[in-house]
C-alpha cells in the first residue's frame, strides 16, 4: 500500500497510510480538537483501541496539524477546518474563539460531510463502526449523523467539569451566573466544593460566548451514543454518579487515566521537547526538584515572570522550569534578572518544553507547580506528586479546587505573584509539615487510581465495555 495516498475529496483533504494492516473486524474514526490538551488524550484512546484489535483513522485539521510519521499504526485524514490564517494568529490562546470559528466554518460547507462520506465508503479498509469526537466539535457530529455514523464523545476534562457544563442552564436560573465580582467566593451548593470563581470561564472571551460553547458541548454529549471521560472512579465516583442521574445522558464510561493505559510513546507534542532535562534530573537527589510548568497556553506578564524567577531562586530548592516561547507577554526571548543565573547555578534548569509524563515520573521530582489543566493534574496524580496550584481560567480553577479540598494533595497560590509568597509556598510544599502530609496522600491516591487500571479495575472494565459496544455496531 502506498505510503501516501492521494485524497479523493477536494478542498485539500489528504489521506496518509503507513505500514501494513491486518484483517480487522472494524475501524474507529477519531477527531480531536486541535489543541495540545485535547490532542493527546484522543491519541491515547486511539492507541488503546488499536491495541484491542481495532483499526484507527485519525481525522485532523490543518490548524495545529498532526504529524502522521509519529503514529505509523494509524491512518490520517486531513479535514478542511475553515479557519483563516489571520483568525488563527489573532486568536492564539483563545480556544473559545477558535472553537466557534471552526464549527461555523464546518457547518457552512459540505467539506466535513464529503470527507466522512469518502472515509466510510473506502472498501480497502475495514468498515467504519463509529466516530469519536471531542465534545467541542458539534459540527462534525452533525455531519456524521447525516451519514448514519454513530458518534461517541471523548471528554478530555474531569467528570466534575462535565457535570458543571450540564448544570450551566440551572446555574444561570439560580443566579450563580453570569459571574459577578461580588459573588466569586459564594459556594455553589449544588456542586460542592465549588465556588462561583471555580466554574468554567475564559479570560479571552465574553461569558455569552462561553455559554454558547458549553451549550454546544452539552448538545454533543446528549446527542451521542456514549461518553468516555478521561478520569477514574477512584477520583470522581460521586461526580460520575451525578452525571449518570442526568436526563438524556447516554452511556458514560470512566476510562482513565488514558496515558497510563496507552503505550508510552503515544502522544503528539506541538512543541519540541527538550530531553536534556531527564539527564539533568538523573543527577538530582530523590524528591528534591520542583517541576514548574504552566501548560501550553497560559501566559504571564514580565513582572510576574520576574517574581516567579526570584521566588524560585530565594526558595533555595532545586527546580526545573518550563518557559515556552511566547509565554511571557511582550518578551520575545528569555531575559532573566541580573544575578538570577548565578543564584540558581547547579540547582535550577530552565527549558522551553518537556516530556511531562517522563518528568513527573522521575524519582527526583518532589512537587509540581502547575496551571492545573486536567491532563497535568491527572498526570501528577498518577505519579503521586503533590501540587502547587496556579490556575488561570477554563476548568483549571475547578481542578485546583479538587486538588486542595477533595483530594488534599496540594494547595492554591492565590492572589498576585510575589516572590516572598512564592518562596514560602514552595518551602511549605517541598519540606513543610503540610507538604509531607500532602505527599503521603498523593502516594495513596496514586495507588487507588492505578488499581483501577488492573484487569478487574473499573477503568479496564470500562474499556472492555467500550470495545464490546463498538464491535456490536
Amino acid at each position: 500500500m502506498a505510503a501516501v495516498q492521494e485524497a479523493r475529496v477536494g478542498d485539500g483533504s489528504e489521506v496518509c497510510d503507513r505500514g501494513p494492516r491486518q484483517e480487522l473486524a472494524c475501524r474507529v474514526l477519531l477527531f480531536p480538537l486541535p489543541f495540545q490538551g485535547h490532542i493527546n488524550p484522543m491519541l491515547q484512546l486511539a492507541d488503546v483501541l488499536y491495541n484491542r484489535g481495532l483499526a484507527v483513522t485519525i481525522l485532523h485539521t490543518r490548524f495545529n496539524a498532526l504529524d502522521p510519521a509519529l503514529h505509523p499504526e494509524f491512518d490520517f485524514v486531513t479535514v478542511p477546518d475553515g479557519i483563516p490564517a489571520e483568525v488563527a494568529a489573532a486568536a492564539s490562546g483563545n480556544i473559545i474563539e477558535i472553537i466557534l470559528t471552526m464549527n461555523e466554518a464546518m457547518e457552512a460547507t459540505t467539506a466535513v460531510d464529503d470527507v466522512l462520506a469518502s472515509v466510510i465508503a473506502d472498501e480497502a479498509r475495514p468498515r467504519s463502526a463509529c466516530l469519536f469526537i471531542d465534545g467541542n466539535l458539534l459540527a462534525v457530529q452533525k455531519a456524521a449523523a447525516k451519514l448514519g455514523l454513530p458518534t461517541l464523545v471523548l471528554r478530555t476534562g474531569s467528570a466534575a467539569c462535565l457535570g458543571s457544563f450540564l448544570a450551566f442552564p440551572k446555574l444561570y436560573e439560580m443566579g450563580y451566573l453570569p459571574r459577578q465580582q461580588s459573588q466569586l467566593y459564594m459556594p455553589v451548593k449544588e456542586l460542592p466544593p465549588l465556588r462561583v470563581r471555580d466554574l468554567f470561564f475564559s479570560i479571552h472571551s465574553s461569558q455569552e460566548k462561553v455559554r454558547k460553547v458549553l451549550a454546544r458541548i452539552t448538545e454533543s454529549v446528549k446527542g451521542s451514543s456514549g461518553v468516555v471521560i478521561n478520569t477514574s472512579e477512584a477520583l470522581e465516583i460521586n461526580e460520575l454518579e451525578r452525571i449518570h442521574s442526568e436526563d438524556n445522558v447516554p452511556m458514560v464510561l470512566a476510562a482513565g487515566p488514558l496515558h497510563k493505559l496507552s503505550s508510552t510513546s503515544t502522544g503528539s507534542s506541538l512543541l519540541d521537547q527538550d530531553y536534556s532535562c531527564i539527564k539533568w534530573l538523573d543527577t538530582q537527589p530523590v524528591r528534591s526538584v520542583l517541576y514548574v510548568c504552566f501548560g501550553s497556553l497560559s501566559s504571564m506578564n514580565s513582572n510576574e515572570f520576574l517574581e516567579v524567577a526570584w521566588g524560585l531562586a530565594n526558595s533555595s530548592h532545586h527546580f526545573l522550569w518550563v518557559v515556552r516561547p511566547g509565554m511571557i507577554n511582550g518578551m520575545n526571548g528569555l531575559d532573566f534578572p541580573d544575578g538570577f543565573n548565578v543564584s540558581v547555578q547547579g540547582r535550577g534548569k530552565v527549558i522551553q518544553w518537556a516530556s511531562q509524563q517522563q518528568v513527573l515520573g522521575h524519582p527526583a521530582v518532589g512537587a509540581f507547580w502547575t496551571h492545573n489543566g486536567w491532563n497535568s493534574t491527572l498526570e501528577s496524580i498518577s505519579e503521586g506528586v503533590p501540587m502547587l496550584c496556579r490556575p488561570q481560567s477554563s476548568d483549571q480553577m475547578m481542578n485546583a479546587r479538587y486538588v486542595e479540598k477533595i483530594w488534599g494533595i496540594g494547595f492554591e497560590l492565590e492572589g498576585e505573584l510575589e516572590r516572598g509568597r512564592i518562596e514560602i509556598a514552595i518551602r511549605n510544599l517541598m519540606c513543610g509539615r503540610e507538604g509531607v502530609e500532602m505527599r503521603k496522600r498523593a502516594e495513596e491516591l496514586k495507588i487507588e487510581v492505578l488499581d483501577c487500571l488492573n484487569t478487574y479495575g473499573s477503568s479496564r472494565i470500562a474499556i472492555d465495555k467500550l470495545v464490546n459496544y463498538i464491535l456490536s455496531l
